[in-house]
């Protein structure tokens, strides 16, 4: 028996790295994003050139068809979001209202923050109703960022069914 593959509808949705820090976790999540129809903003400063090769090889052949937008700095992305109407998901480990509680909708940004320090503390400040987090076995520190980006994704993808 053959199944149709199953498609997401259109949406609004977006996914954010403030100063990513490791090529291939951008690439892979480059990839998620271009695989969901979602927009991908980077801030700068970034870790690496979008010419590496890390970053191509983990993007593979989606680079070319993802949605990209750079930000010269988190003034900048901040002020072009939230200008745009644009509700902003902060996610960071340890802290906020689980993802399953969360009332994602059409329009918002997914904002996730480097491999190491994670998302600046400027920022939480500013937005601290906005926290959220991916529940996890107690003790244990944190998941990748793109394996993090697939699970807050697609999580705000089904609230949106």
């Amino acid at each position: 028996m053959t199944t149709a593959a199953a498609t997401l509808p259109p949406h609004r949705l977006r996914l954010a790295l403030v100063y990513p820090q490791i090529a291939p976790n951008t690439g892979n999540i480059a990839r998620l994003c271009v695989a969901t129809g979602t927009e991908l903003h980077l801030v700068r400063p970034l870790g690496f050139l979008l010419t590496d090769a890390k970053l191509k090889r983990s993007a593979m052949d989606y680079w070319p068809r993802l949605k990209l937008t750079m930000h010269d700095d988190l003034t900048a992305f901040e002020q072009a979001l939230c200008d745009a109407g644009s509700r902003l998901w902060l996610c960071e480990n340890g802290h906020g209202q689980s993802i399953w509680e969360t009332p994602f909708s059409d329009g918002d940004t997914l904002v996730l923050g480097s491999e190491g320090p994670g998302l600046p503390r400027a920022l939480i400040a500013r937005h601290p109703q906005q926290l959220v987090q991916i529940p996890q076995a107690r003790d244990e520190r944190c998941l990748n960022v793109s394996t993090a980006a697939g699970i807050v994704l697609f999580e705000a993808l089904r609230r949106l069914q």
